[in-house]
C-alpha cells in the first residue's frame, strides 16, 4: 500500500474473516472524491495525515489528525481533500448487528444506538482505530476484535444515543417512500421523474423536493448509490463485475467502474479480489 507522504493514491477496502459484520478501508486520497452517498450500517473514521472535508445534512467538516468521524447509517454525506496533499484515514464499517450487539454488552444505550456527534477530538479512540486496521493485516484476531469492541464501546459510551426514528412530517414524505420502493424494485429500468411522479399523483418538483428532503439527495443521487449498493453485494456472492453492472441498470462495466470507484473508494475488480481473497 506505501506510505501517506506525496500525492500518490492508494487505497484497500477489504474484510477480515475474524470481524464479521465489518468493513475496513485505509486510503490515502488526493484527487478522489465522493459523491453524495449513505451506507447501509455506521462509519467510524479515523484521519490519520491531511485534512478530510465532509458534506453531512448539519453542513461541512473539516477532519485532521486525531480527530474521529461518526457517521450514522442512512446519512447523506459527501467527501473530499481538505488540503492539497489530500487525507489519509483508517475508517470501520461496522453493521447495524454489530453495533447493537456492542450497545447490548455494554447497556449504555437503549434500542438502536445513532452517533449524536459528527466529529469528535479523539487521538486515543483514532489510534485504536488503526490499530485495528494492523492487527487485522497481522492476521491478529485476538487483538483485531478487542481493540474493536473497545472504540466502538467507547464511541457508544460518550458519543452516542438512541437512533431516532426518521418521521413522516408531512404527505410529502410518505410519497418519497413509496417512490424509493418503486425504484428499488425497478433499479434496472427506472422511470423517469415525471413518470414516478404521475404514478404517484403528485408533481415532478414536489416529489424531487420531498425525496431530498427525505433522503438528502434527489431520486438519480439515490439510485445510482442504490445499484452500486446492490452490485456491491452482487460481487460479494462472486458474480462477475460485467454481469452485475447490468443486472443493477448500468450499461456497461466501464460504466459501473466509474461509479463504483467514486462511491466505495476502489474500483470493482480490486474489491472483488479482497472479497474473494478474504472468503
Amino acid at each position: 500500500m506505501g506510505t501517506d507522504d506525496g500525492r500518490r493514491e492508494w487505497a484497500r477496502h477489504w474484510q477480515y474473516p475474524e470481524l464479521p459484520g465489518l468493513d475496513l478501508l485505509r486510503a490515502h486520497y488526493v484527487r478522489h472524491t465522493f459523491p453524495r452517498h449513505a451506507h447501509d450500517g455506521y462509519v467510524i473514521a479515523a484521519v490519520t495525515g491531511g485534512v478530510e472535508e465532509i458534506g453531512l445534512p448539519a453542513g461541512t467538516l473539516r477532519a485532521g489528525p486525531g480527530s474521529v468521524v461518526l457517521i450514522n447509517p442512512e446519512v447523506a454525506h459527501t467527501a473530499r481533500a481538505g488540503v492539497p496533499e489530500g487525507w489519509a484515514y483508517a475508517t470501520l464499517y461496522p453493521s447495524r448487528a454489530l453495533i447493537t450487539e456492542v450497545a447490548a454488552e455494554i447497556g449504555t444505550v437503549r434500542g438502536t444506538p445513532g452517533f449524536t456527534a459528527d466529529m469528535v477530538p479523539d487521538p486515543h479512540a483514532s489510534r485504536m482505530i488503526a490499530e485495528v486496521h494492523r492487527a487485522a493485516e497481522a492476521g491478529n484476531a485476538l487483538a483485531a476484535d478487542t481493540l474493536l469492541r473497545g472504540v466502538v464501546a467507547r464511541m457508544l459510551t460518550r458519543h452516542a444515543g438512541p437512533l431516532p426514528a426518521r418521521t413522516v412530517r408531512r404527505a410529502g414524505g410518505a410519497d418519497a417512500e413509496r417512490a424509493k420502493a418503486v425504484l428499488e424494485e425497478r433499479i434496472a429500468e427506472p422511470p423517469s421523474l415525471e413518470q414516478l411522479a404521475a404514478e404517484l399523483g403528485t408533481s415532478p418538483f414536489a416529489l424531487l423536493r420531498a425525496f431530498r428532503e427525505r433522503y438528502g439527495m434527489p431520486p438519480h443521487t439515490w439510485l445510482t448509490d442504490a445499484r452500486v449498493r446492490r452490485a456491491r453485494r452482487l460481487l460479494d456472492a462472486g458474480t462477475p463485475p460485467a454481469e452485475a453492472a447490468v443486472t443493477v441498470g448500468f450499461t456497461d462495466q466501464p460504466h459501473l467502474n466509474r461509479h463504483f470507484t467514486r462511491i466505495v473508494g476502489v474500483p470493482p475488480g480490486a474489491y472483488r479480489r479482497e472479497r474473494r481473497r478474504s472468503g
